[in-house]
């Protein structure tokens, strides 16, 4: 059975676009080498529009072409790396997604694609941080990697539901972070995204441990009026 988004990408394709991949799967399943060509061209063949859950219909058919090549494991991984490498952010964008697909078409691959995840958190395009936190880096970051992408996310203004297995990995930890992190926003007068306060919620004495809760009865309006919001967004009685 395909993956549901290959199956929601031939639902997408014009007819035109669907013979062109096709003959680009077949060129890269008979030669690995031809995805250096095709993968820059998907876009102006395929389109770039939306499809599904983030995915655009050009990250889909890459997905498609790196799908169809006939290389395993750490030759699959090296094949991957250097079309990262050498591709512009829209095709950087369709290797990060692509890597789960890859894992289970390949239990070889692994955590062969840890390095381009790692890369793309060290940067600081959303696009490329928001693509590199799906269901692949859910299962191979380690715990203290998983933490500092969240926390990276909240600083670049991602929202936290488009990170894959955070309710499932947010630890105790997270959560001490998380808070810690409201507090300095609260100190300095300013909002605290909303989309934290589950975690914190879940683990309680974390937000307490903070110190946030003190800045209720700050000398500073503005740290009084940014704590106010912020437990009350706490509590859900904002």
């Amino acid at each position: 059975m395909a993956p549901p988004i290959l199956t929601a990408l031939d639902h997408h394709l014009t007819p035109e676009a669907r013979r062109w991949l096709a003959d680009a799967v077949a060129r890269v399943g008979d030669d690995p080498t031809a995805v250096r060509s095709v993968f820059p061209a998907v876009g102006r063949h395929c389109g770039r529009g939306p499809l599904v859950a983030g995915w655009t219909v050009a990250d889909a058919a890459r997905a498609r072409l790196l799908a169809a090549l006939p290389l395993r494991g750490a030759a699959l991984a090296e094949e991957i790396a250097a079309l990262h490498r050498y591709g512009d952010s829209a095709e950087q964008r369709a290797v990060l997604r692509s890597l789960a697909l890859l894992e289970d078409m390949d239990p070889s691959f692994a955590d062969l694609g840890l390095p381009l995840v790692r890369a793309a958190l060290w940067g600081n395009d959303t696009d490329l941080i928001e693509a590199a936190l799906g269901p692949y880096a859910a299962r191979h970051l380690d715990e203290d990697g998983y933490r500092h992408a969240v926390l990276k996310c909240v600083f670049c203004g991602i929202p936290l539901d488009r990170v894959a297995g955070l309710m499932e990995r947010a630890d105790r930890e997270l959560a001490r972070m998380l808070a810690d992190f409201a507090h300095e926003r609260v100190a300095a007068g300013r909002a605290v995204p909303p989309d934290i306060w589950p975690i914190v919620r879940a683990h309680p004495g974390a937000l307490e441990a903070s110190g946030l809760p003190g800045e209720a009865t700050s000398s500073s309006p503005d740290r009084r009026a940014a704590a106010a919001a912020a437990l009350a967004a706490f509590t859900g009685a904002e």
